[in-house]
Parts: structure tokens; sequence; C-alpha cells
């Protein structure tokens, strides 16, 4: 659980509730070069960024039929290391603040993160993608094909 250390000037925290409103499987994990948050960066390069492993769990596997030969994919995944309880964030560090839902702060009440990264290849259970920018573990909780015209 978060506390008042981990605050920077400014920011303003609420309670949580004390039961979640929904339920999620994680589908899978992520591995990336980046062992802790600090050393992510803040947006992934789906172009030139480092190669990433996204490898799906049984039984979801069979879902990826059909995925190789899309270009890009977007990735759903839960930030499982970011603190829930900050409302108004200082993302400078000056004691300034903006709301959460004003930020791509990983901080918020519901941690999903959201990138369309580009597909390098698909193996058995396995993407290989470029464009990540979290934490090596991260948990997946979905896949979707870029939108194209056809599908």
């Amino acid at each position: 659980m978060p506390d008042a250390s981990d605050l920077r000037p400014g920011e303003v925290t609420v309670a949580t509730p004390e039961a979640f409103d929904a339920g999620l499987w994680f589908i899978g994990r992520i591995e990336t070069p980046w062992a802790r948050r600090a050393d992510c960066p803040r947006r992934g390069d789906a172009e030139a960024g480092p190669l990433c492993r996204i490898t799906l769990f049984a039984p979801w596997a069979a879902g990826l039929a059909g995925l190789e030969g899309r270009a890009r994919v977007q990735v759903l995944y839960f930030m499982d290391q970011a603190r829930r309880d900050l409302v108004r964030q200082s993302p400078r560090r000056d004691g300034e603040t903006v709301g959460t839902f004003a930020l791509r702060s990983p901080v918020r009440p519901n941690p999903i993160a959201s990138s369309v990264v580009t597909l390098v290849a698909v193996e058995g259970d396995t993407l290989l993608v470029r464009g990540l920018d979290c934490v090596s573990g991260t948990p997946l909780l979905d896949l979707k094909p870029e939108a194209c015209p056809h599908a």
C-alpha cells in the first residue's frame, strides 16, 4: 500500500473503495528490457523501440490465430506497480498539480494502459513487438488488432 512518503508536493489522495466492481483475468505476461518503473520510457517507440515479448497463458494462446500478418496491435495491460489513490498529481514535481484524468500517468484508480505496437512476429503463444513502455512482468489484459477497413 502506498504511503505519504511517495507523494510529490501538492499531490492529493483519496480513500479507495474496499471492494472492486468487476473482475479481470490476466491472459499473459509482458517481457521488456525494463526492471523498474523508473527505467521505462514515457512512451514506447513502435518503430525503433526494443523488441519485447508478450506471452499468453493457456488456454488464451489459441486466440492468437489470424493475428499474424497484421502490422499493429493494441495491447491493454495492467500497471500493477502503480498507486491507485491519487486524484491530483504533480508531473513536474514542482507543486503544481493537475487532475489524474488529464494525464497519461500510470498512477490512476484503474491502472490500465494501452499501447499500439508494431507486430514483428507470432511464435506459438508469444508475440514479438516494438513499442511498449512497461516494466518486465506486467500482466496482460487484452490484445486487439489495430482497426482496419476490412476487419
